[in-house]
């Protein structure tokens, strides 16, 4: 829970599109919801900003403590992030920076707001440095006004973050293959920015299939039985697909497992499989819900 100040400071930010007075005046803040690493319950957390380019950088210095702050062991654990900038919210995954661009970026982020780098020598803890896309420009979302249209939204959002996670990956790996010349080699591993790439989808995708395994499932089976061997297959490809999953997770859980190969084979294995998992549903549940209003009304 917010401390009380903090909750005034969020109170007077959603009743002012973004802005604040007190200590805050002025300053370019913006809200940071994040899931609890623990509890899995939403945490809301006014924080600094500085913008660079078409993204935000956030700094987790906890005014100089020996500790990083709560909302960054949540997101490291739960990447997907809720902003609120102004008036505008939106959905992102929060990436922290390594290396000599956390450096590049910190120093960004100290020339415009110079008490950072107090922070910094106040603590032996390098201050992590975390970057927010801001959405790009978009063509208006269809109205999804059915179950059928809502299913096919999400599978196209789950398609996009593979597509995603493939070309980062690739990007990563050529990078490594390049380094010449003097100095130490970049360390083993995807990175920080394929791994929170990586486990938003993967938590993204365990939802979602929890949430037809559990609900959409079991009320379809209701008024088709006929279709019952479908929904049995469809949960076996759950399981296959969560075990491929648990596979990649692996490979993330440290950079001196994370080998090229291994993970480009876990991952393509996961693609084909999930690629059909999709259409097959997609084949067979889509024409039963082209009917059901979404929002399902009471």
């Amino acid at each position: 829970m917010p401390s009380a100040f903090q909750q005034s400071v969020i109170d007077e930010f959603r009743a002012n599109a973004g802005q604040v007075g007190g200590p805050f005046a002025g300053s370019d803040l913006l809200l940071l919801t994040t899931t609890g690493a623990r509890t899995g319950r939403p945490h809301t957390t006014p924080l600094g900003h500085v913008r660079d380019g078409e993204r935000l950088l956030v700094v987790g210095s906890n005014l100089g403590a020996p500790h990083h702050p709560d909302w960054y062991h949540n997101l490291l654990a739960h990447p997907s992030v809720h902003v609120e900038l102004g008036e505008q919210e939106f959905e992102t995954i929060a990436v922290p920076a390594e290396g000599s661009q956390r450096d590049e970026l910190f120093a960004r982020v100290v020339a415009e707001a110079p008490g950072y780098a107090e922070y910094q020598a106040a603590t032996g803890r390098t201050l992590p440095v975390v970057v927010l896309e801001l959405p790009g420009p978009r063509a208006p979302a269809p109205t999804v006004t059915s179950l059928a249209g809502k299913l096919t939204e999400v599978h196209t959002w789950l398609r996009g973050q593979l597509a995603q996670v493939h070309a980062e990956t690739e990007a990563h790996f050529a990078a490594r293959t390049a380094h010449r010349g003097a100095g130490t080699p970049p360390p083993p591993g995807l990175g920080l920015q394929i791994r929170q790439r990586c486990l938003a989808f993967c938590q993204a995708l365990e939802f979602h299939h929890t949430a037809e395994d559990g609900h959409m499932f079991p009320a379809m089976e209701g008024y088709h039985p006929h279709l019952r061997p479908v929904f049995e297959r469809l949960r076996e490809e759950h399981r296959s697909i969560a075990a491929v999953q648990s596979a990649l997770a692996a490979l993330l859980a440290g950079v001196a497992v994370a080998e090229p190969d291994r993970f480009r084979a876990e991952l393509a294995r996961m693609t084909e499989q999930l690629t059909a998992h999709l259409a097959y549903e997609e084949a067979e549940i889509l024409p039963l819900l082209a009917d059901v209003p979404w929002l399902p009304t009471p």
